[in-house]
């Protein structure tokens, strides 16, 4: 808008407005609140993409589940919100952007609701899937709201907002999980999300501007388009989700879901690149801009997700946190990305986003190296710095890589364009998890099966070791056949321990090979910094 109140997409008509909306345009904050209003719901779709972890333990007890059905509550929560982000540009062209995104909100909150309430597994795995529908629309819409409401010299302070929910939500949500399941049990979880959704709905409704009637788009429901895309990215997140735990293609179901993943996706594709009016606009990423940023943003998912998934099973399983010790140790990082991410909206616009992106990647990459030193005497102060670093590195590269992948899109592209590379970064986040938790298992064992070789009768360290632990162990028995039983556990842990230490180095090394080779990508991004925003930001 001319008064830089309410968005440039619904133009200069102030009668879209409400009248605490149109004071609020007149002292020019009103795309502020907006702003504040966007990351408001994108904040609750993402820490209830994490939160639920901590409490499946819980939740497997309380409903008489065993652990891999109770899986279903994350696997179909997830499955349903890779669906609905790239439908999300198309749903808000049809019913208009604002009445969507409040249905987003609304049926988020209620779904949340029925999740608490639920009295069976069954029961909670319908309300979640519900909740991801639902929420596989705040994501997305947050960030094209944003580039439909701010202009070129605003975008980088708008981003680094927008960035603080998407880069703390996930190291919040074990954190605030973990303590709302141990004080108040696992159903407030869900129920914290009712007062928080009731106040975002609210907010929209006052806040953004309504819908006008030319905008909205009344063409031909794509049918076939939806349901093969649900297909394939149902398929395809369920294989992530379940792969580990059926030991993926050695199981039937597994193999069936890729095979449905490859013929969905396959005939998904061809169907929107050949029909008049596609429930997903792939034509978009002709814009070389986005093909190369949602390539990277895949990388960025892969590899920030990655590490905040594998830090806590290693605290968890070789130091022995609880879930929420594991979630608190990941907060030095978030705060220090809230803290980046103030300056990196006040520079982004000043300097060529590539630079900035490879900066961010080299810290990242020095993360990771610096995580796969772990060793036995490694503790929460050896975290410490590797962990902060790894939150400076992902503003580094958020920010400037929203930037330059979609600020130069026309705005008849941003709706779809933001879709899809919210998709790419969460495809790449499911799949990063699904390849560390695969690599993990796999280098395990080929590190247990080297350890093994060298342990042998004739060893003089295991010999004495044996013989350490058998004295130790007379002293409370006079078997010596139990003595050595005993003797050979405790031998058999430590290379167990010692086996899943190795491993977490592996995969940390790999995760900073992954940024090294994928750095090239950024020659093909655009510059993403504009002297408009350079003058705004000073």
């Amino acid at each position: 808008m001319s008064t830089a109140g309410a968005t440039g997409l619904y133009g200069s008509d102030r009668s879209l407005l409400g009248p605490l909306a149109t004071r609020l345009a007149d002292r020019g904050i009103l795309k502020w609140v907006i702003a504040v209003t966007a990351a408001f719901g994108a904040i609750l779709e993402i820490i209830d993409t994490s939160i639920i972890n901590v409490a499946l333990p819980d939740i497997q007890g309380n409903l008489g589940a065993t652990l891999s059905e109770a899986g279903w509550v994350s696997t179909g929560y997830a499955c349903a919100n890779v669906v609905m982000i790239p439908l999300t540009a198309w749903l808000g062209y049809r019913f208009g952007k604002k009445q969507y995104l409040l249905f987003s909100l609304a049926g988020f909150t209620a779904a949340s609701v029925m999740c608490g309430l639920s009295t069976s597994l069954m029961m909670l795995i319908i309300a979640r899937v519900l909740q991801g529908f639902c929420g596989g629309g705040l994501l997305a819409k947050a960030q094209s709201l944003l580039f439909e409401t701010f202009p070129r010299s605003e975008q980088p302070a708008a981003q680094a907002l927008f960035g603080i929910a998407v880069i703390s939500g996930p190291a919040f949500g074990p954190v605030l999980g973990g303590w709302l399941t141990d004080t108040l049990g696992w159903r407030w979880i869900f129920f914290i999300n009712l007062p928080l959704g009731i106040l975002a709905v609210v907010m929209t409704m006052i806040f953004l501007p309504r819908d006008r009637a030319e905008d909205r788009v009344s063409s031909r429901v794509d049918w076939w388009g939806i349901g093969l895309l649900t297909i394939g990215l149902g398929c395809f997140q369920t294989m992530l989700e379940e792969g580990q735990e059926d030991d993926w293609f050695s199981s039937r179901f597994i193999v069936l879901m890729a095979v449905g993943a490859l013929i969905g996706g396959t005939l998904f594709i061809w169907r929107e690149l050949t029909t008049p009016a596609p429930a997903v606009d792939l034509r978009v990423l002709r814009h070389r801009s986005l093909a190369a940023g949602s390539a990277y943003s895949f990388v960025l998912g892969a590899g920030l997700y990655g590490v905040m998934f594998a830090v806590p099973i290693f605290v968890q399983d070789f130091l022995h946190f609880t879930a929420m010790q594991s979630g608190l140790i990941l907060m030095p990082g978030a705060f220090a990305s809230a803290v980046v991410m103030i300056v990196m909206g006040k520079i982004s616009g000043r300097f060529d986003a590539r630079l900035l992106i490879a900066c961010g990647a080299i810290a990242t990459t020095g993360t990771a190296l610096l995580l796969s030193t772990i060793n036995p005497d490694t503790g929460t102060g050896s975290l410490f710095l590797p962990l902060v670093l790894r939150g400076v590195g992902a503003v580094m590269m958020f920010v400037p890589l929203s930037l330059a992948t979609l600020g130069s899109l026309p705005k008849s592209a941003i709706a779809a364009g933001s879709g899809f590379y919210s998709l790419t970064r969460q495809m790449g986040s499911s799949i990063g998890i699904a390849v560390i938790t695969t690599l993990l298992t796999h280098r395990e064992a080929v590190h247990r099966a080297v350890l093994v070789e060298n342990i042998t009768d004739t060893s003089p360290e295991v010999a004495t070791r044996v013989q350490l632990l058998g004295q130790a162990f007379a002293t409370r028995s006079a078997d010596p056949v139990l003595v050595h039983r005993q003797a050979m556990s405790v031998l058999d842990q430590t290379v167990n321990a010692q086996a899943l230490l190795l491993s977490f180095a592996d995969v940390f090394f790999y995760v900073a090979a992954a940024f090294v080779v994928t750095l090239p990508l950024l020659f093909l991004l655009n510059k993403g910094g504009n002297r408009e925003a350079a003058a705004s930001a000073h």
